[in-house]
C-alpha cells in the first residue's frame, strides 16, 4: 500500500512564513474556519491561548498549511515548535525551476527575504543553496 505524506516543517511564526512561502511557490495558504475555532473555544474543546489573531482573523496558533493550485502535490504544513533553529537541516526542498530562470528566481527570493548560502554544481546540474527568513534550507535549481 502508497501512502500519501505532507512536509512538515518547524518554524516560530507558521502563519508569517507559511506566506512566504506561498509567494515563493506560488502555492495559497490553506483557509481556517474562523468560526469552527471560535466554537471549539467556546465549548471548551481548545483553549483561547491555542488561537490568535492573524491579519484580522481567529487562526490556530500554531500551524498553517499550502496548497498546490495543481492536485496531486503534497500540502506544506509550517508548524510551531518553541526551540530555534541550530543546525543545518537533514531534509530540505529543491525549487526546480530550470537553468534558464535560476538567476532571475535567485534574485527574487533575496528580494523577498531568503539569504543565499552557497553555491554548488554536479556536472552540468547547478543548484544554489538559500535560506528562508528562519533559516531553513532549501536549493533553487
Amino acid at each position: 500500500m502508497a501512502y500519501d505524506f505532507q512536509v512538515a516543517v518547524d518554524c516560530s511564526d507558521p502563519h508569517v512564513l507559511a506566506d512566504w512561502w506561498a509567494e515563493v511557490l506560488g502555492w495559497r495558504v490553506e483557509p481556517q474556519d474562523e468560526a469552527f475555532i471560535q466554537r471549539m473555544v467556546d465549548a471548551g474543546h481548545a483553549p483561547a491561548h491555542e488561537t490568535r489573531r492573524y491579519r484580522g482573523a481567529l487562526v490556530w496558533a500554531t500551524g498553517a498549511a499550502l496548497n498546490s493550485p495543481e492536485p496531486g502535490r503534497p500540502r506544506l504544513l509550517f508548524q510551531l515548535v518553541p526551540e530555534a533553529k541550530t543546525v543545518k537541516n537533514r531534509m530540505h526542498l529543491d525549487v526546480r525551476v530550470g537553468p534558464e530562470h535560476q538567476e532571475a528566481e535567485v534574485a527574487r527570493l533575496l528580494a523577498l527575504g531568503a539569504t543565499e548560502l552557497w553555491r554548488g554544481a554536479q556536472g552540468p546540474h547547478t543548484w544554489v543553496t538559500l535560506a528562508d527568513p528562519e533559516g531553513n534550507e532549501f536549493c533553487v535549481a
